[in-house]
Parts: C-alpha cells; sequence; structure tokens
C-alpha cells in the first residue's frame, strides 16, 4: 500500500511544495529586507525634508512678525509698543495652541474604550459619563 502512495500525483505535487518551502520563504525574507532598507531611507530623507520646512517657516515666521512690527512703525507707533504688539500677539497663539494640546492629549489615554473594557464599569460611579457616539470617518473627512 505504500507503494500506492507514492505513485499517487497529490502525494508528489506534495512533496514538491514541501521542497520549495525554504525557497519561498527566503525570497519573501529577502524582498522584506530590502523593502525594510529602502523605507529606512525613505524615513530619513523624510525627516531631513520635515527638519527644513520647519526652518523655512520659522524664517517666514520671524519675517512676518518683523514686517508687521515695521508696519506699525511706520504707523507712528513707539517701537517698542510694536514690538510689545508682537509679543502679545505670539503669546496668544501660543496660548490657544497649548490650550488645543491639553483638549487632545486627554484623548490619548483611550478613555471610552478604558470604561468599557473594565468590568462592572456599569455600576461604578464614573458610569453615568456618557461619550457620544460619533461616526467612523474617513481620511476625507466623509462617514
Amino acid at each position: 500500500m505504500g507503494e500506492d502512495l507514492r505513485r499517487q500525483p497529490w502525494v508528489q505535487s506534495l512533496r514538491d511544495l514541501i521542497a520549495a518551502l525554504p525557497g519561498l520563504v527566503t525570497d519573501r525574507l529577502e524582498l522584506l529586507a530590502l523593502e525594510l532598507h529602502r523605507a529606512g531611507r525613505g524615513i530619513v530623507r523624510i525627516m531631513a525634508l520635515v527638519l527644513l520646512a520647519a526652518i523655512l517657516g520659522v524664517t517666514a515666521w520671524l519675517a512676518l512678525c518683523g514686517g508687521i512690527a515695521l508696519a506699525l512703525v511706520a504707523l507712528d507707533v513707539a517701537w517698542p509698543l510694536a514690538m510689545l504688539a508682537v509679543l502679545l500677539f505670539n503669546l496668544l497663539l501660543a496660548w490657544a495652541a497649548l490650550a488645543r494640546i491639553r483638549r487632545l492629549v486627554a484623548a490619548l489615554g483611550l478613555p471610552a474604550t478604558r470604561r468599557h473594557l473594565v468590568f462592572g464599569a456599569g455600576t461604578e460611579a464614573g458610569a453615568g459619563d456618557h461619550v457620544p457616539a460619533q461616526p467612523l470617518t474617513t481620511v476625507e473627512g466623509r462617514a
């Protein structure tokens, strides 16, 4: 009976498949290594471009603030007062950005998921907190 099994075409196909597996795995691993290397080089380039964009953005912001100060001085505002106005404007924008960051940080702890994963959450004091359901959105912002 062992001789009959060896003559079956599916047995030979299975043996061929098993023999080819190491080559298939090796090829896939080599492709993965090459793509990871390429992705690493791409990340380095992206980081360099982000740094360049940040430097250029800061330079543009400084030029804008200097231009506003010069425009105020041209309107006969004393230069210390013009500089104070630009400083206050920058501080106001920084405060608004920090306030927004504080609101966003609260969501990093995944509060709704934690409430739903805790056993007996329906009986605890915090169970009355209702998180309104929001539809999942795509990258474009459409539901």
